[in-house]
């Protein structure tokens, strides 16, 4: 148990009680919401679109108080487990609990008819003598400017993290590897956009990065009846901070043409493609998304039709992320014309094609079809390039459907199984960029000069630097607590709520970053630059934050709401 006698661990209580009593407000808020939108005694979705607003905001409530209760568990762990080394994580976490707390709070209090709530509701959760006395304490400027230096002092180290000894040397080693092959190349990639070199795929095939989410009966890494979720994000942490395009989502493609696989494939499919898959060789590209249908997969409507040995594809696909480079495509197509059929229409396809370095390819099949593919432009997450293909009577043998015949119109689920770690892997890729922009900005504010004195000892960036620090240690044990979670069979919906809350907290923080460096923030020779606009895809891709927020995280929340009101 923990000892709260002492300082640290009475704020740990007090951050855990008035967390508790916001987490109540949200749950109100959560049955006067359902109250609202049954249909009998089903929630509609047509009438929680109604309530978009609301349903947005307490998405985010949910999110941010989620990440505040996972810190907090862990600040308890390492005061049981490691006590002499607790006291920083200890701050840090109330820290991150007293502004969590006020942020839901405010965003309630704006409108709280709409929430079903009183101006006396949110006021008892955060007025009362204990909490006001936590809140007044914790949101100092004192205290904060106070973690700043600290933070400075320890040159951002946020504490142990209490990984495995296992995922501590995947780790050490990736965090390496990012250092001395990623980050040297990252800003001419970026700069020049140009595609991934050999010089960072080569030795990642060879550390086994492309094996880690395949079986080892296949030539994988993972064991055959134990996923390693949490191995993935570490390994995509570390090499998201040495550079989001140029590494950092290396390692998704496969895991998600690997899950897809296991789900459906035939067992000669994954005997083919597996082993192959897990040394790199083929590279791989998802084709899911099209020109006006990105969340809403159901609408897909690139079209699969039957012939003789096979299937012709026809139609477009936009967003397909490393999409020349790869030899391989997991292509999502309609093979039943009717669309009443929606996701049940839906089959995928796996895609031969030579590999291509350059921003435009064309391919010929033997049959006399085409796909061509044009890289789009981007502002960021340069080096991977996403591309727009065409499929032109591209013909596809039979054997290549997923799942075999018995994989027609089975494709949606065999993509939603693919998708399954993609946003927990997101959130990992928010926290490794996040982390790169606060060392930077750590490290500049210690030598930039203004008015005869670093930066680093205005109050100002004290308190910035503070607050970069908890919502980064926020972000990071989220994203390690579901992996977890996901590990032992559970955690999609805190996957969400993590990508949701961590994607948008790189955007701030990148911000906070390249604000610290000035001019020379906005400068591309600079690194934080690069951070920056990497930190904007996050919330777009592999799930928007309106998406998140409206269709999957408030739909479960107002399903599984108590009665209260």
């Amino acid at each position: 148990m923990i000892d709260v006698s002492n300082d640290g661990g009475q704020s740990l209580s007090q951050a855990a009680a008035i967390l508790n009593d916001t987490q109540g407000l949200i749950d109100r808020a959560l049955a006067v919401l359902k109250s609202k939108t049954l249909d009998g005694d089903r929630v509609s979705p047509a009438k929680l679109d109604g309530y978009q607003l609301v349903s947005y905001e307490l998405s985010l409530c949910w999110a941010e108080c989620s990440a505040s209760s996972f810190l907090l568990a862990h600040a308890r762990r390492l005061r049981e487990e490691m006590p002499e080394a607790a006291d920083f994580t200890t701050r840090l976490a109330a820290l991150f609990c007293a502004e969590a707390v006020t942020n839901s709070a405010a965003r309630m209090r704006t409108r709280p008819a709409d929430f079903g709530l009183t101006d006396l509701d949110i006021s008892a959760v955060t007025s009362d003598d204990a909490a006001a006395a936590f809140l007044t304490e914790q949101l100092s400027a004192g205290n904060i400017a106070a973690i700043g230096q600290e933070v400075l002092d320890r040159d951002g180290d946020l504490g142990p993290d209490l990984l495995s000894e296992h995922h501590t040397m995947m780790r050490d080693n990736f965090h390496r590897f990012a250092d001395d092959v990623v980050a040297p190349l990252s800003e001419e990639i970026h700069r020049e956009d140009l595609i991934i070199p050999d010089a960072i795929l080569v030795p990642l095939k060879e550390m086994g990065m492309f094996a880690l989410s395949i079986p080892e009966t296949y030539g994988g890494l993972q064991e055959d009846d134990k996923e390693d979720t949490m191995g993935m994000i570490v390994v995509t942490e570390e090499l998201s901070r040495g550079s989001l395009g140029a590494a950092g989502s290396l390692i998704t493609r496969p895991e998600i043409l690997s899950r897809a696989l296991l789900k459906g494939g035939t067992e000669e499919q994954k005997q083919h493609w597996l082993p192959q898959l897990a040394v790199g060789e083929p590279l791989c590209a998802v084709a899911v998304t099209e020109p006006n249908y990105g969340s809403d997969v159901a609408g897909v409507r690139l079209r699969a039709t039957a012939t003789e040995g096979g299937w012709i594809l026809n139609g477009a696909k936009t967003w397909c992320t490393f999409g020349g480079k790869a030899g391989l495509l997991m292509v999502l197509a309609r093979t039943d014309p009717d669309m009443s059929a929606g996701h049940r229409g839906l089959s995928m396809f796996l895609v031969e094609k030579p590999s291509s370095d350059g921003h435009d390819f064309e391919v010929t099949s033997e049959t006399g079809g085409q796909l061509t593919g044009r890289a789009i432009s981007t502002i960021g997450y340069r080096g991977m390039h996403s591309f727009e293909l065409f499929f032109d009577d591209f013909f596809v043998p039979a054997k290549n459907m997923l799942g075999g015949g018995d994989g027609e119109g089975k494709g949606f689920y065999y993509a939603m199984a693919g998708f399954a770690g993609g946003r927990i892997q997101t959130a990992a890729r928010a926290v490794g960029v996040m982390r790169a922009a606060f060392e930077r900005a750590i490290s500049y504010s210690k030598e930039r000069l203004v008015f005869n004195q670093p930066i680093a000892q205005y109050q100002l960036t004290q308190v910035k630097l503070a607050r970069m620090a908890a919502l980064l240690l926020a972000c990071r044990q989220i994203t390690y607590d579901v992996a977890n979670l996901m590990d032992r069979g559970s955690g999609d919906m805190e996957a969400s709520g993590a990508k949701l809350f961590a994607s948008k907290t790189a955007e701030w923080l990148t911000r906070e970053a390249l604000q610290i460096h000035g001019g020379m923030g906005y400068a591309e020779e600079t690194p934080v630059s690069r951070y920056f606009v990497d930190a904007r895809v996050l919330s777009i891709f592999e799930g928007a934050e309106e998406t998140l927020a409206l269709k999957v995280i408030i739909r479960s929340l107002v399903e599984n709401a108590g009665d209260q009101a």
